[in-house]
């Protein structure tokens, strides 16, 4: 296993983030418990969480997953130290989560204690935000017409983001969260909390996790660039989008049990006819190079300029092994070149 530093922190990341949203509904405590210590094994030293999970997001699915992650750190108080440990704070929008509203000081304040009390430590190594309190281009609402960003009105939206850095920082001075960062997030979002941290001596994101893979790679290379100059650490989720480039759902095909067989997370804008032609394509380039479809669509990520620690999700043991496995690749010159072609006829295929 192969390790990242997490930005401009001091806190050494493996290029694996075992992501966690399944545990709680598609996998239980003894799954869950099976996964991590398989990839501790494996060199995997990075968990990542968040308060609105497992998913689909219900009222009842809320904090399960912490609450699966606090009993392993229970069971194995020992290995907390070893153990990276990032969650979030869900943003506005879900009825049953502080009633829908924004993120404010009081509410990260809250909310830590609360994913505190799940997870069962006393400190959360990275804590971030899961959403702006603003809509922004995630969740394929990157296409022009779908926002107007000149109805936000940007001082208040700044006066917000102060706010909030308050909130994290009597966390941090609290020893309650050790690191911030943030999560669907966009180049100005970035900007404007850096400015805002250094004017006020508040705490420094040190990380952003955004939609990227093959099939959604919108932040290459603005966003991406400045996290480079900015020594923010770059942690793309869901980098098989959400099982597409696995090609398990080619052809219109929904195995039992899968992601897409879930309400809400039945292939939600993923599956277009495009996206259906780029994943064939990478599927037929991954058996010319003896590797599956997904270790292809892995190993991509891993090689991307920027890219810190890719977050994977898995439902059975037999996929974390083969996701894993896909970083002890290394996509030869012939593999990449194909790969862009592929990428430069299908550049945005959701």
């Amino acid at each position: 296993m192969q390790y990242s530093q997490l930005g401009s922190s001091d806190v050494s990341v493996s290029r694996v983030c075992l992501g966690s949203m399944t545990w709680g509904v598609q996998n239980t405590q003894s799954d869950a418990d099976e996964q991590i210590a398989y990839a501790i094994e494996r060199g995997v030293n990075f968990i990542d969480t968040a308060e609105m999970y497992a998913v689909p997001p219900t009222p009842e699915t809320y904090g399960k997953t912490e609450e699966i992650i606090g009993n392993w750190v229970a069971r194995n108080p020992h290995k907390r130290k070893d153990i990276v440990i990032a969650t979030k704070i869900a943003g506005n929008g879900l009825s049953w989560i502080r009633d829908g509203s924004d993120i404010t000081r009081q509410a990260v304040i809250d909310a830590v204690d609360q994913s505190l009390k799940r997870l069962q430590t006393d400190y959360i190594d990275l804590y971030q935000l899961h959403w702006p309190n603003r809509r922004t281009p995630h969740f394929a609402r990157q296409w022009p017409g779908m926002l107007k960003f000149t109805e936000v009105d940007a001082k208040q939206h700044t006066a917000d983001m102060l706010d909030i850095l308050e909130g994290l920082d009597a966390c941090v001075k609290a020893g309650k969260i050790k690191h911030c960062g943030l999560s669907d997030d966009t180049p100005w979002g970035i900007s404007q909390f850096i400015n805002l941290a250094k004017e006020h001596n508040l705490p420094r994101m040190v990380s952003i996790q955004n939609e990227f893979s093959l099939a959604h790679a919108k932040d290459w290379p603005y966003l991406i660039e400045q996290c480079i100059h900015e020594d923010i650490a770059y942690l793309p989720w869901s980098p098989l989008a959400a099982g597409l480039l696995t090609g398990k759902y080619l052809n219109g095909a929904r195995p039992e049990g899968s992601r897409w067989t879930f309400m809400q997370r039945n292939g939600i804008f993923r599956d277009t006819p495009q996206s259906q032609k780029a994943t064939k394509e990478y599927v037929e380039l991954a058996h010319e190079h003896n590797m599956t479809a997904a270790q292809l669509a892995l190993a991509w990520c891993n090689q991307m300029d920027g890219v810190t620690s890719s977050i994977i999700g898995a439902t059975t043991m037999t996929q974390l092994k083969e996701d894993i496995d896909a970083f002890e690749l290394a996509l030869n010159d012939d593999a990449l070149s194909a790969i862009d072609t592929i990428f430069r006829n299908n550049p945005m295929p959701y």
